[in-house]
């Protein structure tokens, strides 16, 4: 909670406690006052942090109070006598609100993102990308062009003014809380999050060119809620590119202020069966794949110039590495067949297209949840599933034999990707959304298990050292200690390569 909101809500707790205890010969003065303080609050609080939905009562409630206790200090005429079941109403609705703020407050916090532990300042620039070669075709009611947003960080010369925002295009707010089921007003209060990066800053002259690593959100996901693993990557001296899908993300603003949203689940449905659901799901990850390698033919073009921008010839393209998280940590996967990217790194997402290809010969890292692990787990065990549990899944055991069938295959590629380098691991205690900045949304996800046990700050910083160990070794030929087996500093990691 910020300083002045959280001020301000207590205020208002003092004013009701005045109202309640005092005796009314006593509490004029004492409210009157009280209410002032209360009202400058609110003025402090809007001017220097922002007002925001989940305070809406308390803000109705300062100036109620002071209105009130205004007229009764200035008035001649005594107060008027209210009945005590009317007031008793009144004060029950005061507490019941006030509780259900303070729920709120706790439920949608103003968070601050982990700061960056490199040595380097970060900067972030976006880029519009237009794929000429390419018809969009996830949206049949729109003529033209694959187009992609494409989020920079980088080390930074130095920075000047306030931080960018975590969220610069603030009207994709309502469907980022429309993809969490919530109200479109919910998440309204995010724009107040900063990031921990500078807008347009110069590259920084302490190296000659820096690797680039280029990044792969989730399906319904976007480039913003990796912005905590990139600007931690920028600061250790990486250029970090993320890419936002276009109708894969909840939602995309573009320059022209268009927004697409997510419409590539319209690929599945209840009524397919495994292998149309599988085959979707490749041609699904085949765009995002292209996508990948028509956003390093782009940065080619910014490395040479002919796209301008203050990257050119920073970026050492004969060291490039790819992430992504769940699709995207498959797409990070799909992608690193092309010869140009070196590394990669695969947070919990299920491989696509395992049919096509032969195994991975390249250094390669599979960062899992413990849920992602258990179910792999119980593949490498054969386990056979009762009829409860698959009654409980929700699956026919038809289904499941046919997707055992797949993630034997997809173990097989682990096993022959790992072999060239890299390792297998999960972290305890965590769930598929502990590898994004949903975790920082609210507190009620971990209450409800759609993030694990595992406090978001700690998993963010294993995330981001395991990361970044890896890229270090191969993209850097430094570090890369953390690949050589179990660390005391870590212990929530378990490598499990020996498994496959």
């Amino acid at each position: 909670m910020r300083l002045f909101e959280l001020l301000l809500f207590l205020s208002d707790i003092g004013l009701f406690a005045l109202t309640v205890f005092l005796k009314k010969g006593r509490r004029r003065m004492p409210v009157f006052v009280a209410s002032g303080i209360a009202m400058l609050l609110l003025v402090v609080h809007g001017t220097v942090e922002g007002y925001r939905v989940q305070l809406i009562f308390p803000y109705c409630l300062t100036i109620l109070f002071l209105a009130i206790s205004g007229y009764r200090y200035f008035s001649k005429s005594g107060p008027k006598k209210i009945p005590r079941f009317v007031t008793g109403l009144a004060y029950a609705a005061i507490a019941i609100m006030l509780v259900v703020t303070a729920g709120l407050l706790y439920a949608f916090p103003v968070f601050k993102l982990p700061a960056p532990t490199g040595e380097f300042k970060v900067a972030t620039q976006t880029f519009h990308f237009v794929d000429t070669h390419r018809e969009e075709n996830f949206d049949p009611s729109r003529d033209g062009n694959r187009e992609l947003m494409v989020q920079v960080w980088y080390p930074a010369q130095a920075g000047n003014g306030k931080y960018a925002p975590f969220i610069p295009d603030t009207r994709i707010l309502r469907y980022m809380a429309s993809n969490y089921g919530l109200p479109g007003f919910t998440l309204q209060h995010l724009k107040y999050v900063s990031s921990h990066a500078y807008s347009g800053a110069e590259v920084s002259s302490a190296q000659a060119s820096y690797p680039l690593i280029l990044a792969n959100p989730g399906f319904g996901s976007s480039r913003f809620l990796h912005t905590s693993q990139a600007e931690n990557l920028a600061s250790h001296g990486y250029i970090v590119a993320a890419i936002d899908h276009t109708y894969n993300t909840f939602a995309t603003e573009f320059p022209d202020g268009r927004i697409t949203t997510s419409n590539t689940n319209d690929l599945f449905s209840p009524n397919h069966d495994y292998r149309t659901e599988s085959g979707n799901r490749d041609k699904l990850g085949k765009v995002l794949t292209d996508d990948v390698a028509f956003v390093l033919d782009q940065f080619e073009l910014v490395q040479s110039g002919q796209i301008p921008s203050r990257l050119k010839g920073k970026m050492d393209l004969g060291h490039v590495g790819v992430f992504g998280h769940s699709i995207g940590g498959a797409t990070a996967y799909d992608a690193a067949y092309d010869p140009r990217i070196a590394v990669g790194i695969d947070l919990d997402g299920a491989l696509y297209r395992l049919r096509d290809r032969e195994g991975l010969q390249k250094p390669f890292l599979f960062i899992n949840s413990q849920s992602e692990f258990d179910r792999l787990k119980k593949v490498m065990d054969n386990h056979i599933y009762t009829d409860a549990e698959l009654k409980r899944m929700g699956n026919t055991r038809a289904w499941m034999d046919q997707v055992t069938e797949d993630k034997k295959l997809e173990l097989e590629r682990m096993r022959e990707t790992v072999a060239s380098g890299g390792q297998f691991l999960y972290i305890d205690r965590t769930e598929h959304l502990n590898f994004t900045g949903v975790q920082y949304l609210s507190p009620v996800f971990k209450l409800l298990g759609v993030t694990g046990k595992i406090a978001p700050d700690r998993a963010n910083a294993v995330i981001n050292a395991y990361m970044l160990d890896f890229f270090d070794r191969y993209l850097k030929n430094q570090g890369g200690s953390l690949m050589n087996g179990p660390d005391s500093r870590y212990p929530e990691v378990k490598i499990v390569t020996s498994l496959l």
